[in-house]
């Protein structure tokens, strides 16, 4: 999609290294240590006037929008930030420009483009990048207003579709399961054992829920690691298990021990001494918690396999609502294309009012010193006050037909070109 200002064109563009097309640890490598000087960096040498730096753990993207920007140069800046072989660089990146880039960018921000279709954490990411970009002038006019409309159409799709619906982690659907299970939650005490990626998931599920737990490790330093940058309380390992003969209600196990940490023995001898139930959830692959638990009295076990049953038909759920949310998309492109083409007539409409007033003032000034002292104060303030509305009135019909058609004209810079040589004023 190309943008007219005079007779200056303005093109997006957005270049990209995503889990699509590289595994984790080639995309890592594409990854900017300095976000500030990576914009920086971008702006000065590669022909963009804006930009904007997406990255997460499973992509890395440039937005940009620039007169004539040529991936090649980008591309070579890219390769000079990361310190990457250029044919790496160009063998690993996507590049998309004009409405392709655009589309990219809405199916994105509605989470058709995520590792698991319809996550929300996406939309919170692209709003922090553009927040950074525009905090440290790196956006600028067209990129905030191409962000801020995609961004509100993510949010559109969610709340329209069932994109978003259902837990489609291992970890969040354990932590539902067991909100659903106890109508008294948060009375509960809750054990995690585990440091991994798994049990981050299960705790942030349990801190965005308010529930406060333990967290335990085969290290007590990791243990506590863990709850500095994640959640939890932090407690040795034996004193976890000493504190499962009575307290502890539930269990969630993430792990990657090469054996059981909770066996049938144990658990057996245990419950003879507890006076009330306990839920365990074995999240680990392979197991930690023998199978043979599930036939003791007062315990409710868990396993990693009818978790991901139930995950699995929550992203065939979220997988059927794509068409509904594709919908929506080719919708909005529409409306996103138009906003874009008023945006660009503006800069000509803004300098035909600003001429159009200056000879209003300047023959204002006339008349005022051919009447000279005849006038009060308040037949000044009327007469001037006159002009800016005979000024308005006269060009605002034109003006607002020149908006319209320049939104379904595809000779856009023709079209500006002849609005300025009618009015006989410079290109803006």
């Amino acid at each position: 999609m190309t943008l007219y200002l005079g007779a200056q064109s303005t093109q997006f563009v957005n270049l990209r290294v995503t889990f699509k097309n590289s595994p984790i640890h080639i995309l890592e490598k594409f990854a900017f240590s300095d976000m500030f000087n990576a914009h920086q960096y971008m702006l000065n040498s590669s022909e963009l006037n804006e930009c904007i730096i997406l990255q997460t753990c499973n992509r890395v993207e440039v937005y940009g929008v620039g007169s004539d920007p040529q991936f090649e140069n980008i591309i070579k800046r890219w390769s000079d930030l990361v310190d990457l072989n250029l044919d790496q660089v160009r063998d690993n990146i996507v590049v998309s420009q004009g409405e392709d880039a655009i589309r990219h960018l809405v199916k994105l921000t509605s989470g058709l483009d995520s590792l698991v279709v319809g996550e929300d954490q996406i939309l919170g990411q692209v709003k922090r990048s553009l927040d950074f970009s525009r905090k440290n002038g790196f956006a600028g006019p067209n990129l905030n207003a191409l962000f801020d409309k995609t961004i509100k159409i993510g949010s559109k799709v969610r709340i329209l579709t069932g994109i978003n619906k259902g837990s489609t982690s291992v970890g969040s659907m354990a932590v539902n399961l067991a909100y659903e299970y106890f109508d008294d939650i948060k009375e509960k005490e809750i054990l995690l054992i585990g440091s991994g990626e798994g049990a981050s998931l299960v705790a942030k599920s349990l801190k965005q829920r308010g529930m406060k737990f333990f967290v335990t490790s085969r290290t007590f330093e990791r243990a506590r690691s863990f709850a500095d940058t994640v959640a939890g309380a932090p407690i040795p390992f034996e004193s976890a298990l000493e504190k499962l003969n009575e307290n502890i209600d539930i269990v969630f196990i993430s792990t990657v021990a090469p054996y059981y940490l909770l066996t049938y023995e144990r658990i057996s001898n245990m419950m003879k001494n507890r006076k009330k139930g306990l839920m365990i959830f074995d999240l680990s692959n392979p197991r930690t918690v023998e199978d043979k638990i599930a036939t003791l009295n007062n315990i409710k076990l868990v396993n990693m396999d009818q978790i991901s049953e139930i995950v699995e038909k929550n992203v065939g759920r979220r997988k059927k609502e794509i068409q509904s949310a594709e919908k929506i998309i080719d919708e909005e492109i529409i409306t996103i294309k138009e906003m874009l083409k008023r945006k660009s007539s503006e800069p000509a409409v803004i300098t035909i009012f600003k001429n159009a007033d200056s000879i209003r003032n300047k023959e204002l000034k006339k008349a005022l010193s051919l009447i000279g002292n005849r006038m009060t104060e308040n037949d000044i303030r009327i007469l001037e006050q006159f002009s800016y509305a005979l000024v308005e009135g006269i060009l605002s019909t034109p003006m607002n037909n020149l908006r319209k058609e320049f939104s379904n004209n595809k000779n856009e810079n023709e079209l500006i070109n002849l609005a300025l040589k009618l009015f006989n004023y410079e290109k803006p």
